[in-house]
């Protein structure tokens, strides 16, 4: 062997090893089966939450209450669940009868020690927003093994807060209540918004806080309490100090503070293509439903609520070709029929039909939303037909609106025959796909030989099916 390469075979099987080790411990590596991959911290492992596992801390006054339970009558939850009133002095001992039986209670602790600096403000606010505390503090020491039987939701609300119980169930089911949320919206109106915060959920719309949140709410609230009594009222109160936890929003547009006057079909015939969760100050407006008064109204809409009450206000959008018709179908509310082609982008727009919540506020463009103006001539709108009953058949259920002709109005156009509207669908179950990725659902003209009635049906949209003109 020559002298020379005798330094490289000495050194050959060094290098050889050197080498192939890591190569082995790769191939080793890639070979070994693959450990599970943890659990995504947002992917509830519980049993989904239901009814039971929520918690309504309704704040009212023994002074506002006669007024109020009208509303309350219409969704509060049946028992057993944990749903109570939280009052500034004991009400009457016979009050109770009134929401369908044993109603809790509680009579809130003094507020003495807080600040409240607000200049035409009411103290009312600190007691309102010590309810988080009060109400976690009765029943969030339950730190059993059994969390089916825990609360994993605090939903708080006013007296005149109406909430869709089933709606908010899915709604709050599809987050992790071990986690930190604050749900709820926003105003409609941008000068409310402005003058509290675009990220706070307003109290009157209702909102809800986790389990998990709310025990470290309630331990950090007094101090914040005493940190901000210029603040106006209890929301902006609990919003500050989750804000300091660190705490954002987390917005569902079903949540409604109605922060509006007046007429607000315009707002109900265009939902957010989300459940309908809550309404609010429905004492300042006009009732929802022509011919009745307000709480009558509100129960004519839970008729719909108790056939469908995801599909509630859900808007369908189809075309009857032969009549050049677009219609608008707003479920279990109102159905408008409009002349001609519309494009659907167009009708997710609001109808301006309400006013500004400031009174005496006079511009076009307030709102947290897009509007589209109408006639100020109500005769040369659109036809409206409201609902008038629901039914159910063979699996289908019927809902079936009959025209509303403003006073002193005449029909004409090629719709003043039009008389009632027939709507058929099947119910519609929330899953977590249609929570987490909502699509809006089509619908279809059925053929007619009578110009006094429409049928429309409604079903899922196919894969690639559009809701237009040209499909």
């Amino acid at each position: 062997m020559p002298p020379f390469l005798r330094p490289l075979f000495k050194t050959l099987p060094t290098l050889i090893l050197i080498l192939i080790i890591p190569s082995l411990c790769i191939l080793s590596t890639l070979l070994r089966p693959s450990p599970p991959l943890p659990q995504s911290p947002t992917t509830p492992t519980t049993t989904p939450t239901s009814l039971r596992h929520l918690a309504f801390a309704i704040a009212a006054s023994a002074g506002s209450l006669p007024t109020r339970l009208p509303y309350l009558q219409t969704w509060w939850p049946p028992n057993p669940s944990r749903a109570f009133l939280f009052l500034d002095r004991r009400p009457p001992s016979n009050w109770t009868a009134h929401l369908g039986g044993p109603t809790r209670y509680v009579v809130s602790e003094g507020t003495q020690r807080f600040p409240y600096l607000y200049r035409g403000g009411t103290r009312s606010a600190i007691r309102v927003a010590r309810i988080v505390k009060e109400v976690v503090g009765a029943l969030g020491r339950d730190d059993d093994d059994d969390d089916d039987d825990d609360v994993r939701w605090y939903v708080f609300g006013d007296d005149d807060t109406v909430f869709f119980v089933d709606n908010l169930v899915g709604v709050l089911g599809k987050y992790d209540h071990r986690l930190w949320y604050y749900v709820g919206s926003w105003s409609e109106s941008v000068e409310q918004n402005v003058r509290y915060s675009f990220d706070m959920a307003f109290g009157g719309g209702g909102f809800a806080i986790s389990a998990a949140l709310g025990k470290v709410l309630a331990t950090v609230l007094d101090g914040c309490l005493m940190r901000y009594g210029h603040l106006y009222g209890s929301d902006a109160r609990v919003f500050a100090c989750l804000a300091e936890l660190g705490v954002g929003l987390t917005r569902e547009p079903g949540f409604h503070q109605v922060d509006l006057r007046g007429d607000i079909s315009g707002m109900l015939l265009a939902h957010p293509l989300a459940p309908l969760v809550s309404l609010h100050h429905l004492d300042y407006v006009e009732p929802i439903f022509p011919g009745m008064n307000r709480t009558q109204a509100l129960k004519h809409l839970f008729e719909s609520v108790k056939f469908d009450s995801e599909r509630v206000l859900q808007q369908t959008v189809c075309y009857d070709r032969s009549k050049s018709w677009t219609i608008s179908v707003s479920w279990g509310y109102a159905v408008q029929v409009f002349e001609g082609v519309k494009p659907l982008p167009d009708l997710l727009q609001l109808q301006r039909t309400f006013m500004p919540w400031k009174r005496g506020t006079n511009i076009k463009g307030p709102y947290m939303f897009n509007v589209n103006e109408l006639p100020r001539n109500p005769c040369e709108r659109p036809p409206i037909f409201f609902m008038r009953n629901i039914s159910t058949d063979k699996g289908l259920i019927w809902s079936s609106y009959n025209r509303y002709l403003p006073k002193n109005c005449t029909r004409s156009g090629s719709t003043k025959k039009l008389e009632q509207i027939k709507v058929f669908s099947r119910k519609k179950e929330l899953d977590d796909e249609q929570l987490w990725a909502p699509r809006r659902q089509c619908c279809h003209v059925v053929p007619s030989f009578s110009p006094r009635e429409l049928e429309i049906g409604i079903r899922p949209c196919g894969n690639e099916e559009l809701i237009s003109i040209s499909t």
